[in-house]
């Protein structure tokens, strides 16, 4: 039963979250948020934030708020078994006292919430590697993107991390396939984004660096480096400009949605910053089913490369250090070093090979000439 109350002048000036602790009952500050959120609580029937100042003959209407219910219910607590513990020991590519760098599988979300019960924190919070601490998450990937996310240690880390981020001083790069055949080589996705906050449309800048690493009239593959960090930024970009992920059920045509792939075609491929002018860079590969879409859509991940696995996929590729971005801002690409010298290698051996067939073929004629 919804409830009203008339705001007395002892109240004047108290913020909202402490007049309903003090009034209602002790709830977490969290529930509090999310009621104010979801208009459970609004002042004069107007939505305000938990920092909003009473006034006299406020008027503060409590819709359907009662703490004590499951009406604001608390996130779904997962408890992982054994198995999905042993499991995620094979997420972390790096681990070292501040932070630790996971390759996160499609289909985990970074966090719980009431519609979302297993997720990758409360797994990890269960590892080994976090018996001493607990982690900090200072960025996220969506549910259905697979890739790499770094997890902080300790509050100094999770402090710095973030601070990085919020200054775009973390460099972050995608691999994406995507329907259609893409006319430019490289450019920048550069526009606003639209997205709503319940009831209020909000309208936010969005760029990103894209280079073409492949296509065909079937599909296009694209290396990219978004600039902002905007909700579901590279997927809203790519569907805007006609050539939506393979694999997204949100954003994409309706004759894309007939033959639905399970997976999104979108994978947080490396990661690099620094810190205290030590550099840091971490890459995680793609996915086997990203694999088995390139070979189904005929795509090739770096050509001219050097040897790739039997996948036809080059395990490693490094980017350029530093700039990250070269004057037009797009990615200079790079093979493994590896690769590189078994190519120098294997060149030199077909040039002797060759000029070896050509010295015999002279000896014989000279042979063959003389008496």
């Amino acid at each position: 039963m919804d409830k009203i109350v008339l705001v007395k002048k002892d109240f004047i000036n108290s913020r909202i979250d402490r007049w309903i602790k003090r009034n209602i009952c002790s709830v977490p500050q969290g529930l509090i948020e999310k009621s104010l959120r979801n208009k459970n609580v609004t002042v004069n029937k107007l939505k305000v934030k938990s920092s909003y100042k009473l006034k006299i003959n406020d008027i503060i209407y409590l819709n359907n708020f009662n703490p004590r219910s499951n009406n604001l219910s608390k996130k779904k607590k997962y408890i992982p078994s054994k198995r999905d513990i042993k499991d995620s020991e094979t997420f972390i590519v790096e681990d070292n006292e501040n932070f630790c760098v996971i390759n996160k599988p499609y289909g985990l979300a970074v966090q719980g919430g009431s519609k979302i019960k297993k997720n990758l924190v409360d797994l990890i919070t269960k590892n080994p590697i976090f018996l001493n601490s607990k982690p900090f998450i200072v960025h996220r990937t969506d549910k259905e993107t697979s890739g790499i996310l770094i997890i902080a240690k300790n509050r100094k880390y999770a402090q710095l991390l973030t601070s990085l981020f919020r200054i775009r001083k973390v460099h972050k790069t995608y691999l994406s396939i995507c329907y259609g055949e893409m006319e430019k080589t490289k450019g920048i996705f550069d526009g606003d984004l639209i997205r709503y906050d319940k009831d209020k449309k909000l309208s936010e800048r969005a760029i990103t660096n894209y280079k073409v690493l492949d296509k065909n009239t079937n599909a296009t593959l694209l290396i990219l480096n978004p600039i902002t960090g905007r909700k579901h930024q590279i997927r809203k970009q790519l569907f805007s400009n006609g050539f939506p992920v393979i694999g997204d059920s949100k954003y994409n045509f309706p004759e894309n949605k007939i033959n639905k792939n399970k997976n999104l075609m979108l994978h947080a491929y490396s990661i690099k910053f620094m810190i205290n002018e030590k550099k840091y860079e971490y890459t995680v590969n793609v996915p086997d089913y990203f694999k088995k879409m390139l070979l189904t859509k005929r795509l090739t991940l770096f050509k001219n490369s050097g040897p790739t696995g039997q996948d036809g996929v080059v395990n490693v590729i490094v980017i350029s250090t530093n700039p990250f971005f070269s004057n037009n801002s797009v990615p200079i690409l790079y093979t493994n070093p590896k690769s590189q010298i078994f190519c120098g290698i294997s060149g030199s051996y077909i040039v002797l090979q060759t000029f070896s067939i050509f010295f015999s073929i002279v000896i014989s004629i000279i042979n063959l000439l003389t008496p």
